[in-house]
Order: structure tokens, then C-alpha cells, then sequence
């Protein structure tokens, strides 16, 4: 994905790593071992790609918040957490944000 504050560091391809925390309608015990009882999360790995790459952003913060939306909203998640993780600063291992949406 195309994020960061300078335009030269959009302009390249960047990898971010993410943590997801879903909190789900069922509990375990409901779901009877039944896929269509539960979130996909192969789905969700696949929409949370797509969501980052399609449009340029500035601010992690803003990528956290739309994939907070997105797994509530498409996903039916009862309260989502992402943190993302950004590799680019030299010196450090790594900058992240969390945030948690009920």
C-alpha cells in the first residue's frame, strides 16, 4: 500500500503488518464446529488487503479506523481491534497503532 506523510514515502510500495481482534455474536460453544456460524477469516484477510491498496493514505490512524468500520459493518464483528504495524523509520523496529471500535 501507498501510506505515509511526505509524498515520496507514498510513493513507494509499503508492507504493514496487522494484528486483528475480532469479538463475535456466538460464543464458541454455538457455532457446532460450522464454518457459516463464524467470520471467514481468510475473507477478512483478503478484504482487509484489498481496502489498504486502493487508495493512497497519510496516516496509519486513518487505515486502522476504516478496517475497524469495514469488520463491523461487513464482517457483523460485535467490537473489532487492529493494530498496524509500519516498518520505515531508521533506528526503530517498528511504529504502531492500535485502536478498538465497540
Amino acid at each position: 500500500m501507498h501510506i505515509g506523510v511526505p509524498e515520496e514515502e507514498r510513493a513507494a510500495w509499503q508492507t504493514l503488518h496487522a494484528d486483528v481482534t475480532l469479538r463475535l455474536e456466538r460464543r464458541f460453544e454455538q457455532m457446532g464446529d460450522d464454518l457459516a456460524r463464524t467470520i471467514d477469516y481468510a475473507d477478512v484477510a483478503v478484504r482487509l488487503r484489498s481496502l489498504a491498496a486502493a487508495r493512497p493514505r497519510r496516516l496509519i490512524e486513518t487505515l486502522a479506523a476504516e478496517m475497524c468500520a469495514c469488520l463491523r459493518e461487513e464482517f457483523h464483528a460485535v467490537s473489532a481491534t487492529v493494530e498496524l504495524r509500519k516498518h520505515i523509520l531508521p533506528s526503530t523496529d517498528h511504529v504502531a497503532v492500535r485502536l478498538t471500535r465497540p
